[in-house]
């Protein structure tokens, strides 16, 4: 309970006081320039830039433990040219230059699109957006339990009226490059309804990834074969209130358990408000329950989000994880952004 004060009252002084330390100018002419010299229809870079503070309230290694370190360090590249064709190439520095997207696209109409190559799968709504535009430091763990974050294969997508769909075909082994003659296919569908002020969407995602021996996320259990995996989720966005919630359950025979079937269920809530024009105030519940490794966990987290500039933003998180058969894990952390 004391360790939860110290949460509670750290969050109450960042979120009162932060704000009247970051000035922003409303002309931003630099930004400006800067966008006119690289960025277009036909060559559009992108850099992403952050730097993470992070601080558990015990001398553990909870979310990496006392640390400074580099978040997201990444060049993207990307553009549409002659014929509907689009290209897009991705780099991250954060530790060794590694390839995130090389992907090569064809445009037949806003109904129906063609991308080859590496990136994202639709495999979870929290995955979509890049690591500069997420609600919070983290996705939600459900990501990294239980997919890749990129894969390597081919996706047909299309934005039929207020419907969006995407149906995949991959490796299933992430951008390892190998495979057993075995796929994974994935399908995703949703329905945006718009609102006199905002918007819901609908949507679902399932997957059945048919690779055998292949890890699970970072759980460390290895699927046997024909893993699945499904879920709903719902999303809704108004000038004050923002949310998003998501259930996902995987369903496989884990080499780990003499091939026994394991289920992992996730699932998250963030509800938001914008407080301002260049703030908001953020809270997430994000639940993981494994079935035969019988392990359960909730982490809360309360988060502040400012964008400072066109260019330059700043995140605060404060982190509740309940583990079971564990003592609660209390942490803080910060992140300063550079992304255009």
């Amino acid at each position: 309970m004391k360790n939860l004060l110290r949460v509670l009252s750290a969050g109450a002084v960042i979120l009162l006081y932060l704000p009247l330390l970051l000035a922003a100018q409303n002309a931003e002419p630099m930004a400006d320039r800067l966008t006119d010299r690289l960025k277009s229809d036909v060559f559009n870079v992108g850099i992403l830039l952050q730097s993470n503070g992070v601080f558990s309230f015990q001398d553990d290694d909870f979310k990496g433990g006392r640390l400074f370190d580099t978040g997201a360090t990444r060049l993207d590249v990307r553009g549409r040219v002659d014929g509907n064709y689009l290209y897009r190439f991705q780099v991250d520095f954060r530790r060794q230059v590694s390839i995130l997207d090389a992907q090569i696209g064809y445009i037949a109409s806003e109904n129906f699109r063609i991308i080859a190559g590496a990136y994202k799968p639709y495999t979870s709504r929290d995955l979509d957006p890049n690591p500069g535009n997420t609600d919070f430091m983290n996705r939600a763990r459900q990501v990294r339990t239980m997919m890749n974050s990129r894969e390597i294969g081919v996706t047909f997508t299309g934005t039929p009226g207020q419907f969006f769909y995407a149906f995949g075909m991959y490796n299933g082994t992430g951008l390892s490059r190998s495979n057993d003659n075995r796929f994974m296919y994935t399908a995703r569908l949703n329905y945006r309804a718009e609102l006199e002020n905002g918007h819901m969407i609908f949507g679902f995602t399932g997957g059945l990834n048919q690779t055998r021996n292949e890890s699970v996320g970072n759980t460390g259990l290895i699927s046997e074969g024909n893993r699945s995996l499904y879920g709903p989720f719902f999303e809704f966005d108004s000038p004050v209130l923002f949310g998003t919630f998501e259930f996902l359950q995987t369903r496989f025979n884990a080499a780990n358990f003499g091939g026994r079937e394991e289920t992992i269920n996730g699932f998250y809530g963030t509800l938001g408000a914008n407080t301002s024009q260049r703030d908001q105030i953020l809270v997430r519940w994000d639940k993981l329950d494994f079935d035969v490794q019988d392990d359960t966990s909730d982490l809360f987290t309360l988060g502040w989000n400012h964008q400072a500039t066109r260019l330059i933003s700043f995140q605060v998180n404060l982190w509740a994880q309940y583990d079971a058969d564990e003592d609660p894990k209390y942490g803080a952390g910060g992140r300063f952004q550079f992304q255009f």
